[in-house]
């Protein structure tokens, strides 16, 4: 067997850092049959009951995914932290690992669309009226949720690596924008097969983009509701333009910007250095 191909496999990985973590009990699948025979696990019998161990290869093995994923996690943060100092120099208000929920109709695996409180100004078309949902927002004490004439409702976690609104004192103005940030292929496929997380998304803000690393993509691999941005040396080429929508801000949207806290600008730190030096310097002279 080809051990390279096991390495690049994260079912291999996962089930080789659950043994690692446990004693051991086969599950005997073909995940373990791989694993086995490339010599990354081998079978010990004791007091007549087979366990599991990790050899040296699957330890090596181990080491140098968790290598990879640090590497890809590295890259993933500088390209948020690009995209977030970009919005913030068009003189907007950025978070970053923010929590939201969002509630969203799934008809079928592959659709599912936000669902928006009726009659507000340029709001989605509604899936239910408030007097159909429960009330709250979406916590775990809270009653199942009702079916709509479009598919049965869903509380999604929405956790966008940039959110960003305008600095405006005027609501209407905020213009709430998403910006996913993708690195990797493998993460970009997997992504665009979520319906509900851009249902999600699409729900909260006017726009949703995804930024791809560039050579890991492109326009055709994302759902034309969002625009494409490809990151390259030089900048970030817009290769889809996003379509452009009017959404509110949610209630539940405010209460959780109120409770995070944006991202500091680029000048903040230095400008709170100033003014220490500053008062410093005003001082009087001790006598």
């Amino acid at each position: 067997m080809d051990v390279s191909a096991v390495l690049l496999s994260r079912f291999h990985l996962r089930r080789l850092h659950a043994v690692w973590r446990s004693a051991g009990w086969p599950c005997q699948d073909l995940v373990e049959v791989e694993l086995l025979a490339a010599g990354m696990l081998e079978r010990l019998t004791e007091d007549g009951r087979e366990r599991l161990r990790v050899t040296d290869a699957g330890v090596a093995a181990l080491a140098a995914g968790r290598q990879r994923n640090r590497r890809a996690f590295d890259a993933h943060e500088a390209l948020v932290q690009r995209v977030a100092r970009q919005l913030q120099r068009a003189g907007r208000v950025v978070y970053t690992e923010l929590k939201l929920r969002a509630q969203v109709a799934v008809a079928s695996p592959t659709q599912a669309v936000a669902v928006a409180p009726e009659g507000l100004p340029g709001a989605p078309a509604p899936l239910a009226s408030l007097d159909t949902l429960p009330a709250g927002l979406g916590f775990e004490d809270e009653p199942p949720l009702p079916a709509s004439p479009m598919g049965k409702l869903r509380w999604v976690q929405a956790r966008p690596d940039v959110f960003s609104i305008r600095y405006t004192s005027v609501e209407a103005y905020l213009q709430p924008l998403v910006h996913e940030i993708k690195v990797r292929r493998a993460d970009l496929l997997s992504d665009v097969r979520k319906p509900e997380k851009r249902a999600a998304y699409l729900g909260m803000a006017g726009e949703c983009w995804y930024v791809l690393a560039e050579g890991i993509g492109g326009p055709e691999d994302v759902p034309p509701e969002c625009g494409v941005l490809i990151a390259t040396e030089s900048g970030l080429e817009c290769a889809r333009a996003a379509p452009a929508r009017s959404v509110p801000m949610r209630f539940d949207v405010w209460m959780a910007l109120a409770r995070a806290v944006p991202l500091a600008g680029e000048d903040e730190p230095r400008q709170g250095l100033l003014g220490q030096e500053s008062g410093r310097d005003s001082a009087p002279d001790p006598d």
